[in-house]
């Protein structure tokens, strides 16, 4: 399964991203987390590798080489990439886990960042899971990535809802861009949820367009003290939450829980 995890800037799509890595690993599953977003630089740290790996973008020359390529079919020349097949430095492992980088915005004055967009979509095309493997996707924030097709190839999306009603709003448009594209599989789960109240309001309100909501993960201090240093807590409430939203998705994916 390749899961594409997205929503708002800061409605905290790397730690829903991290936390499921964590559940799907303790699941017995492998686990391949693809970094898609340009803008965001901790994503390795919360999954506990000490530096980022090399981005993907240099396999094909670096931004200047993607665009000359871009509009061609061999932008990655083999027709289909198996995690085996991501040369050491592109793909770091720990503990059944690995970490893709895509690419990063460096500096000032670069330049847009659709060639990064252009190579997020041939990879996730041409990436082939084995049964016992799931890609989870931390996509950049908003919703662009769907104008440039990134998600097209994927077969869930999750996104990711905060208590603001900006975010709500963002999450209505992802969901509405997600199903015009035909994925069949839109689910929203709830972040930072501070009370079940909110909770509650959250779900009504997201009811009323048709979103269903697959849980929730709720303010939890212990991953705000964890975050502190860089990484997830090894158990709490959010921990637990979060499990139990990868066990919603692996039932309706028609993927075993361990």
């Amino acid at each position: 399964m390749k899961l594409s995890v997205c929503g708002k800037g800061g409605s905290g799509k790397s730690t829903v991203v991290s936390l499921l890595a964590k559940a799907a690993r303790a699941d017995g599953y492998r686990v391949l987390v693809v970094d898609s977003d340009e803008s965001n630089s901790g994503l390795f740290r919360l999954l506990g590798f000490e530096q980022p790996p090399v981005p993907l973008m240099d396999l094909v020359g670096g931004k200047k080489g993607l665009q000359e390529k871009m509009g061609r079919p061999d932008i990655l020349s083999e027709a289909t990439l198996t995690t085996a097949q991501i040369p050491a430095p592109h793909l770091l492992e720990k503990d059944g886990v690995g970490l893709v980088s895509i690419g990063k915005i460096l500096q000032s004055l670069e330049g847009c960042a659709c060639p990064m967009g252009v190579l997020s979509r041939e990879f996730l095309k041409k990436l082939a899971l084995q049964p016992d493997e799931l890609a989870i996707v931390d996509m950049e924030a908003g919703v662009e990535h769907f104008g440039r097709g990134v998600d097209a190839s994927l077969d869930s999306v999750l996104v990711v809802i905060e208590p603001p009603l900006e975010s709500v709003s963002v999450g209505r448009k992802i969901h509405e861009l997600a199903s015009g594209m035909g994925l069949g599989n839109v689910w929203a789960v709830m972040n930072k949820v501070p009370s079940e109240e909110i909770a509650v309001k959250l779900t009504t309100a997201l009811a009323g367009d048709g979103i269903e909501v697959i849980g929730q993960i709720s303010l939890d201090p212990a991953v705000f003290a964890a975050s502190l240093e860089g990484g997830l807590p090894a158990e709490g409430t959010a921990v637990r939450e979060a499990q139990a939203v990868l066990g919603e998705i692996l039932a309706r994916t028609g993927m075993k829980a361990g």
